[in-house]
């Protein structure tokens, strides 16, 4: 790793000399920076490659630095990128992109549509778990600037979940390539992003890129983008170690007294209690309301974050989504209530806890981690909260602390009954709540109820999904929320307080995506902010 850098200065240095002797700087030299630093308490998100990085937000963003896709998001919505304009034909079920002009690949070769069409063929035979193409019919050129994609049936995401998120891959690398998951060649990592692919450290958990100063939206504004594994953003952003990081809601004023400007997020990442609904007695919902009945949310908020988060809607969709249903059904902390419900349910209760009618006591196990939040990797009580709530209402706890892999690849096998996790998204496009609850399409998510014991939410949200008019899906997605608070297959805890700061004098305003990066993702690290 220190070779790299070592490089990457004598590089800099050379460019130097030959300018100063040979020349002027070129106009965008004068303001660029040399280096962006960007500090992250987990580091390892996987190599920056649509097969290769980490299934969650952070792994994503750090492929969006190599890897560009037809439109993007900047502070204010869509933007074009790959594609300069847009628009819908509802009679052929199709959209139409006008492609750019004079975009070159990392290597230098130039894209064109034939690499959009290659890709979209590709991820259907090599699945990208982010980017569904079940409702893609196929994609042909019209003419050298424009292409078509075809549906299979109206669909509603489109825009957020395939123009937007899917990153394009160069056809005269990928074509030859049969084992994606396992291409780990330099040339896997040619895009046409802003920045290239320079290393990874999985040891440290570094990243370093350097800009791509042929970018076709003009070069960017530092030459070198690196992730630093921190342990402390506070001290890292103190000591001009990092010029952004994610930070505690506490650390806020004191950065801000040091020059920091400070980002608060609006409700997009969930803390979530996953249950094993295909098992007794969480296969009933009447228990699982019970469940809901015994969890105090303020409480967990309070006494593991210091107050710092609000109770999450129990429909799943946040309140700050422009489809939140403000009637969706709650779950107020009764314990009463909670002992009411398992007591029709025929167990008996004395001092130590309730009993089946067979005697056994109601024991259950319940997972819990370190969870990744917002790209930040955070050590929190909600475990040991959860288990005195639910004690107290007379359910016996075996509490399990895991690795956060662990306890994901143990919710995905379906080897638990409850799991503390976790997950963004919440303020993106309203096909979450396909990815959240649908089994089948959770595009590898560990995060997704897969639930189908409802037919009629089933039913809902496969319905939204197609229905192209805003306010018709936003009465489905509605009535989606209130069935889905009703059968409760997995509870919404809280939305943590999520926060950022970065050091304004390098002269670049990073900001929380509207909507989140892609499809959803609640990361302050756009790379419009590096662009323009």
């Amino acid at each position: 790793m220190i070779s790299v850098f070592r490089k990457c200065w004598v590089s800099l240095t050379v460019v130097a000399v030959f300018m100063g002797f040979f020349g002027p700087a070129v106009p965008w030299a004068q303001d660029r920076v040399a280096e962006v630093r960007i500090a992250d308490s987990k580091g390892d998100w996987g190599f920056p490659n649509p097969f290769r990085h980490y299934p969650r937000g952070p792994g994503y963003v750090r492929m969006s630095w190599v890897f560009d896709t037809l439109i993007w998001k900047d502070a204010s919505g869509y933007i074009p990128a790959l594609a300069r304009s847009w628009r819908y034909e509802p009679a052929e079920k199709a959209f139409i992109f006008h492609i750019r002009d004079g975009v070159r690949w990392h290597d230098g070769k130039p894209f064109t549509a034939a690499d959009v069409i290659f890709t979209i063929d590709y991820f259907k035979r090599h699945p990208y778990r982010w980017v569904p193409l079940d409702a893609v019919a196929g994609a042909e050129i019209i003419d050298t600037d424009r292409i078509m994609i075809r549906l299979e049936r109206p669909y509603a995401p489109f825009l957020a979940y395939v123009a937007g998120t899917m990153p394009i891959l160069p056809k005269h690398i990928w074509e030859t390539v049969d084992d994606p998951v396992n291409f780990n060649d330099p040339k896997a990592y040619i895009g046409c992003g802003p920045y290239r692919f320079k290393d990874f450290n999985k040891a440290k958990g570094t990243y370093l890129y350097e800009a791509f100063d042929a970018y076709y939206q003009g070069p960017p504004k530092a030459s070198r983008l690196i992730y630093v594994k921190v342990g402390k953003p506070l001290i890292a952003l103190a000591a001009g170690k990092a010029d952004l990081a994610n930070i505690k809601p506490d650390m806020a004023e004191t950065l801000r007294e040091k020059g920091m400007v400070i980002l608060k997020n609006a409700r997009g990442w969930n803390k979530k209690l996953m249950i094993n609904h295909r098992i007794e007695p969480f296969n009933d919902k009447r228990f699982r309301r019970a469940l809901a009945h015994a969890i105090d949310r303020q409480e967990i908020i309070d006494k593991a974050h210091r107050g710092l988060g609000s109770p999450a809607s129990f429909g799943l969709i946040s309140p700050d989504h422009e489809y939140y249903n403000p009637e969706t059904p709650d779950y107020r902390h009764d314990t009463t209530q909670a002992r009411a419900i398992l007591e029709s349910l025929g167990y008996r209760k004395d001092a130590s806890g309730f009993y089946s009618r067979a005697g056994n006591p109601l024991k259950i196990e319940l997972m819990a981690s370190n969870i990744t939040v917002a790209g930040e990797s955070v050590s929190d009580r909600d475990g040991e909260v959860l288990k005195r709530q639910l004690e107290a209402a007379g359910i016996r706890v075996d509490l399990v602390n895991l690795e956060q892999a662990t306890t994901d690849g143990r919710i995905r096998n379906w080897q638990f009954q409850l799991a503390v996790s976790g997950h963004g998204g919440l303020l993106g496009d309203a096909m979450v709540l396909e990815r959240m609850i649908e089994p089948g399409k959770s595009s590898g998510s560990v995060n997704s109820a897969r639930y189908g014991a409802n037919p009629e939410l089933l039913e809902l949200v496969r319905a939204q999904m197609s229905e192209m008019d805003p306010i018709k899906r936003k009465a489905l997605v509605f009535r989606c929320q209130e069935i889905y608070a009703e059968e409760i297959p997995a509870i919404s805890l809280y939305y943590p307080e999520t926060m950022a700061a970065y050091n304004p004098e390098k002269g670049i305003g990073w900001y929380y995506t509207q909507g989140g990066i892609a499809l959803g993702i609640p990361i302050p690290q756009n790379k419009m902010s590096l662009v323009k």
